[in-house]
């Protein structure tokens, strides 16, 4: 009787540890399996932060070569030539539309501003000096290419768009000292006209602001 006991007892602490030892067998297996998500998840997170910056990186040396490539058909003027004083009254340029020179005090409003009327070029040249890129065009711009030029304005900061009816290209761009003529907005030199003058080297006040003072119509 006390053999049939003790061999159900040795029995049931047998069936015991082999609970406890298929337990710590799960709970291992677990965290192997934890660890190694957490590993792949860790991989992954690490591998994509590497190619965001490497993308950025790849993105910010395409646009330095950029800055350095000579633009087609792009006409330039000393910009320490150019005057740079602050005036009252109005101011005979001899370039439509103005590229620099003499200006009023304020400035146009030229963070992502889209105009719809003429502005005054005394203005707009202080915008210029301030680094901005301003597109300008004439009646005889498409509607369908003025839209693209506008659309492009309100995604970048420091440009700014208006008409000016007398300049003798349908579409031209004109940052500090420098001006590009085009007939399309998808030309590709109006992507590198931005790239390189928006707050480029020819800026004579880098980092002034460009927001405030006149908002025109």
């Amino acid at each position: 009787m006390a053999s049939r006991k003790n061999s159900a007892a040795n029995d049931r602490r047998a069936r015991i540890e082999a609970m406890r030892k298929a337990e710590v067998a799960r709970e291992r297996r677990s965290r192997f399996i934890t660890i190694g998500v957490s590993g792949l998840v860790v991989a992954g997170l690490v591998g994509f932060g590497v190619y965001v910056l490497t993308k950025e990186s790849d993105k910010k040396e395409q646009e330095l070569a950029a800055s350095k490539e000579p633009i087609t058909g792009e006409k330039s003027w000393d910009a320490k030539k150019l005057g740079r004083n602050h005036v009252s009254k109005a101011v005979s340029y001899p370039e439509k539309p103005p590229v620099g020179g003499d200006h009023h005090n304020a400035w146009m409003n030229c963070e992502r501003k889209v105009y719809k009327e003429p502005i005054a070029n005394e203005n707009a040249v202080h915008s210029l000096e301030h680094g901005a890129v301003w597109v300008t065009y004439n009646d005889k711009a498409p509607k369908a290419e003025v839209t693209k030029l506008e659309e492009r304005v309100k995604k970048t900061s420091y440009s700014m768009i208006s008409p000016v009816k007398d300049q003798p290209g349908a579409i031209m761009l004109t940052a500090w000292g420098k001006q590009l003529t085009v007939t399309t907005a998808d030309d590709p030199r109006v992507g590198k006209f931005f790239t390189k003058y928006v707050q480029g080297p020819q800026t004579p006040e880098p980092g002034a602001a460009c927001m405030s003072q006149l908002n025109g119509k």
